[in-house]
């Protein structure tokens, strides 16, 4: 992902040359083409993200489009401060990337772990939120949020994903991605984890489940027809995410409970302390059932759960 949102960051500095670039010491050997090709719009703000978020917010004063880049946790987590109060209270043109969300720096423990990172951001005024599943989704979504006039937070994986989308497949602002039509239960993913998904989709068909499978990039805003739909059409809906309490789960339910959408639903996440704090992404995926089977697993008792009434 982190190639695919460089290369569209470079195509879109080409033909805008209000686009800067702005990291916290971080981004070698992926960073270097932005800055030889833009040298006067790329800086290293060093180990210093309250700075990096405050250059870029007076930048945006100046009528820059802005982009900071760093990994994990650090680019929120570190200039919360600046984030809410510099960058979402003006509404400024700041578009910050994390590289690594979730638990893609698994082996460097919990202070490298991304998981309350969309939960933070949601909570932020303005703030347009997107988590791409693959290089085809952040290719796209990187050149929708360089022309988007506002604040916005794109989570990365970390390298080596898979290219799940076809090509040509349209991704549009608060829109979601069908991948897969089934009638028995909806899963819905956000970021790194519609690869599992997509691969428990095939292991629920042999077990003659036929799930619908959506892509979710956009948190904030969220395509609340796409989830309405599902609850109306399916048995359940089934949330799969690379992060604890506060995220996709939590956005779907409220969108169940608001608008009255009756169906048997499940957030399949992080808990709030890890189980374990350090190891590969994978182990500790699987540590939590963010696995094949885990999703497997949960989709069969989904199904097996009766349908509750609609709310009137």
């Amino acid at each position: 992902m982190r190639t695919a949102f460089l290369k569209a960051l470079c195509e879109q500095a080409t033909i805008d040359d209000r686009l800067f670039l702005v990291c916290g010491d971080l981004g070698y050997s992926v960073l270097e083409p932005f800055a030889e090709q833009f040298p006067l719009r790329y800086l290293n703000a060093g180990v210093a993200e309250q700075n990096m978020t405050g250059i870029a917010a007076g930048l945006a004063l100046a009528g820059k489009t802005v982009f900071t880049y760093s990994i994990a946790n650090f680019p929120v987590m570190r200039c919360l401060e600046q984030i809410r109060t510099d960058v979402c209270y003006h509404n400024l043109n700041v578009k910050i990337v994390a590289v690594g969300g979730g638990l893609a720096y698994g082996s460097q423990g919990y202070t490298h772990h991304g998981v309350e990172d969309l939960a933070v951001m949601s909570a932020l005024p303005n703030m347009v939120i997107a988590a791409p599943a693959d290089p085809i989704e952040a290719r796209a979504i990187t050149s929708l949020l360089a022309s988007y006039p506002g604040p916005a937070y794109l989570r990365l994986g970390k390298a080596g994903e898979p290219v799940l989308h076809a090509e040509n497949t349209k991704v549009e602002l608060g829109k979601s991605i069908e991948v897969t039509d089934g009638s028995d239960l909806t899963i819905i993913s956000i970021g790194g984890m519609l690869g599992t998904v997509l691969q428990a989709g095939e292991e629920l068909r042999k077990r003659g489940i036929h799930p619908r499978i959506l892509s979710m990039p956009f948190l904030i805003p969220l395509d609340v027809t796409a989830i309405l739909t599902a609850a109306k059409q399916t048995s359940a809906i089934l949330t799969v995410e690379e992060h604890g309490p506060g995220g996709l789960g939590t956005a779907v339910a409220e969108v169940l409970a608001v608008h009255g959408g009756a169906t048997t639903f499940r957030p399949l996440r992080l808990a709030k302390a890890p189980i374990k704090v350090s190891g590969s992404q994978q182990e500790l995926r699987s540590a939590q059932a963010l696995s094949v089977e885990g999703i497997v697993e949960a989709a069969e008792m989904l199904c097996l759960s009766p349908k509750p009434a609609a709310i009137r």
